[in-house]
């Protein structure tokens, strides 16, 4: 499969403390990659390296061919590199519309030229892209009376408006009702199966990352010691060591 990201030994320390130590790997187009690990694994320090927020000590960072380490973030987001996190960002006090309308609009470069009709700019584009995450019922309620799980929709869908080849989703279901979990992550794999769109993304709920990931990584204190298929990691005596001190470390899941 073709390549869209390759990272390349990795690293970063705070006053001597690697906090990533020599990654590498890849993710190939079309692919949905999870990234595991115990609390304080490296994770999002991991992600803020790739999409520009955090500077590497060492290592290299290349999206479809071309170098982006140390990139500023808005820039790598040109190229096509999008982000969802942890905690959701959207405007409380606008529509839902309205919020994937204003990423539209910087999309295309009008949010400095905005005035009084700025509501019906990109209107029926944002209109698709919340069908998308299945939201267009709630296009017009304000992001305020919202339910966390829809919020989390909405952020896919401000996250999809520039229409990324990969998408670095961290934490993805965090604060979610576990069938809303799944709704959300379902709604993940369809999009990289219907557009092509590369996902990478953390997640600490392990039934979601067996159900749905092509395939899966670990990293443990800063170091990635697994990379492969659902049944690869899961039989891995390392990765259950990290996570159960040793013994079987996830129950068979007919989905892998």
């Amino acid at each position: 499969m073709t390549e869209i990201l390759r990272v390349e030994n990795l690293k970063k320390s705070y006053d001597g403390f690697l906090a990533v130590n020599d990654v590498s790997f890849s993710v190939a187009a079309g692919e949905l990659k999870a990234l595991i690990g115990p609390n304080g694994a490296g994770k999002s320090t991991c992600f803020n390296m790739l999409m520009g927020q955090l500077k590497p000590t060492h290592g290299r960072v290349y999206f479809d061919g071309k170098e982006i380490t140390g990139h500023k973030p808005r820039d790598i987001w040109r190229r096509g590199v999008g982000r969802t996190f942890q905690i959701t960002g959207t405007y409380q006090s606008m529509t839902v519309i309205e919020n994937v309308q204003m990423a539209l609009m910087s999309h295309h470069r009008r949010i400095f030229t905005i005035g009084p009709r700025a509501w019906r700019l990109y209107r029926d584009e944002a209109m698709e892209l919340l069908k998308t995450v299945a939201m267009q019922d709630q296009a017009d309620r304000p992001c305020s009376v919202l339910a966390y799980g829809d919020l989390k929709r909405l952020e896919l869908a401000i996250a999809l408006c520039h229409k990324p080849r990969l998408l670095l989703m961290d934490e993805p279901t965090a604060g979610m009702a576990p069938t809303a979990r799944v709704e959300l992550m379902q709604l993940v794999a369809d999009i990289v199966r219907d557009q092509g769109v590369s996902v990478l993304f953390t997640e600490h709920d392990m039934d979601v990352v067996f159900a749905h990931s092509h395939h899966i990584m670990v990293l443990n204190r800063g170091e990635l010691i697994a990379d492969g298929n659902a049944a690869e990691v899961r039989n891995n005596p390392q990765v259950q060591e990290v996570y159960l001190g040793g013994g079987t470390l996830f129950k068979e899941d007919t989905h892998a």
